[in-house]
């Protein structure tokens, strides 16, 4: 039999100051048994990052190859947004820029392959997916006092990143860039 997931109860404070979206989240994410903590806390931070209207987390889970771990859907039904976490496939780049009119990604990796792909021309309108990236030491700090039942508040301000979770506040900062940069003398290049 195989194991089962673990469920947390997680209720964030979060203070969006950048895109002014406030809002006390209830979140249930489900870890399955082959996600790493650090997935789990790099796709709870986009979903609260990514924040809005029906936003959900996948019910596929990782083991989804046609949905992203987050996703918002507007009041239709219809994919609105797709977020994936870590270093997705060109492959699987391309299907979303095709199927989402927003793709975004969220990780600590630097994504070289994917964008190399990207200026090949091989994923669909490349220079509008949205790249965001964390400084490890974040992630390590927040994966420490991450547990299953878990009150924090996140605050995002200028690109600085504030959580306070367990008497602590621990600070980062959120770098972003598009995927494929195309600079308004029109060459493009690699962000």
């Amino acid at each position: 039999m195989a194991p089962n997931a673990t469920l947390y109860r997680l209720e964030i404070e979060l203070s969006d100051v950048d895109r002014s979206t406030y809002a006390l989240l209830e979140l249930r994410p489900a870890r399955h048994p082959s996600e790493s903590m650090r997935y789990l806390v790099t796709r709870t931070l986009a979903y609260c990052l990514s924040y809005e209207e029906g936003i959900a987390f996948s019910k596929g889970g990782l083991s989804s190859a046609d949905e992203p771990p987050v996703l918002v859907r507007d009041p239709l039904g219809s994919l609105v947004a797709w977020i994936d976490v870590g270093a997705p496939s060109p492959e699987r780049v391309h299907k979303a820029s095709k199927a989402a009119r927003r793709v975004e990604i969220y990780g600590v990796s630097e994504l070289d392959e994917l964008r190399a792909e990207a200026l090949a021309g091989r994923i669909h309108r490349a220079s509008d997916i949205d790249v965001w990236t964390f400084a490890v030491s974040f992630l390590d700090a927040l994966e420490a006092r991450f547990e299953r039942n878990l009150t924090l508040a996140l605050v995002r301000t200028e690109g600085q990143l504030y959580v306070t979770v367990a008497g602590a506040t621990l600070e980062g900062e959120l770098q972003h860039s598009k995927l494929l940069d195309v600079s308004s003398t029109g060459r493009t290049r690699l962000s």
